[in-house]
């Protein structure tokens, strides 16, 4: 890593899909140890933002930088040895439905650093653990979980390797208000006690009020605000104040 390079960047970014420039100059970059939250409308470009800096998809113009090094320019072994440091929790939980749940967590353990059975058995446990799972809940499916708990073991999936770097896309989609909070409180206490970064893409201001300390608004394929997490009540752009006031409970 290049030294004061940020942890993550996307610089002059620009992706173009259907035809159109979903991001178009992109400019955006976070600090090791910060939580950044990326908020925007639908079709603004969130999604996109985030599989460029996963390196499932490659930017029309412009790079995404992981620790000062250009994602498409790294050598496989490189890359791979980047995102073994990377820890990821899907807006479906994407769990794999017909393994128990601490092979789910412990997937990459088992298969990409192999190691033993019991051993990542062991990880898993800890992992679920720490998102307020008991072990009772290792040996069930998936299919046996209720939707908070799918989320948790997914929250357990992307901790259980103590990652460098976390992505949590949409975390608190299609969860109740409640558990959406506990989601939130669960992942921003992750966060801190790994003491690593966080990227999260939400349209949930109440979640991000938790788990961001920085939160940057995505419009037009461009970072169209950027600020901390107290700012957002105290800013006067227009586009950040329709979404505060659309986010407050209706009397």
């Amino acid at each position: 890593m290049s030294a004061g390079a940020p942890e993550l960047e996307w610089r002059g970014v620009r992706k173009i899909l259907g035809g159109r420039p979903v991001l178009d100059g992109l400019d955006l970059s976070l600090d090791a140890g910060r939580s950044l939250v990326i908020i925007g409308g639908s079709g603004q470009g969130k999604s996109v933002a985030l599989k460029l800096a996963l390196g499932l998809m490659r930017p029309d113009a412009g790079t995404v930088l992981f620790k000062g090094q250009s994602l498409p320019g790294l050598f496989n072994r490189r890359q791979s040895d980047l995102y073994r440091q990377s820890g990821v929790l899907f807006q479906g939980a994407a769990l794999f439905d017909s393994l128990r749940v601490w092979e789910v967590v412990s997937f990459r353990l088992l298969y990409a650093d192999n190691r033993p059975p019991a051993l990542a058995r062991d990880a898993a446990i800890e992992a679920l653990a720490q998102v307020q799972l008991g072990p009772e809940v290792a040996d069930l499916f998936p299919s046996e979980l209720s939707g908070g708990m799918q989320k948790r073991v997914g929250l357990a999936r992307a901790i259980v390797g103590a990652p460098r770097i976390l992505f949590f896309d949409e975390p608190t989609t299609g969860l109740d208000p409640v558990t959406a909070a506990s989601i939130s409180r669960l992942i921003a206490d992750q966060v801190m006690r790994l003491g690593c970064t966080a990227v999260t893409i939400t349209h949930d201001l109440v979640s991000a009020r938790t788990i961001a300390d920085d939160i940057a608004l995505l419009d037009g394929g461009r970072i169209a605000w950027q600020g901390g997490r107290a700012d957002l009540d105290m800013t006067k752009d227009p586009r950040v104040r329709s979404m505060v006031e659309a986010s407050m409970p209706t009397r």
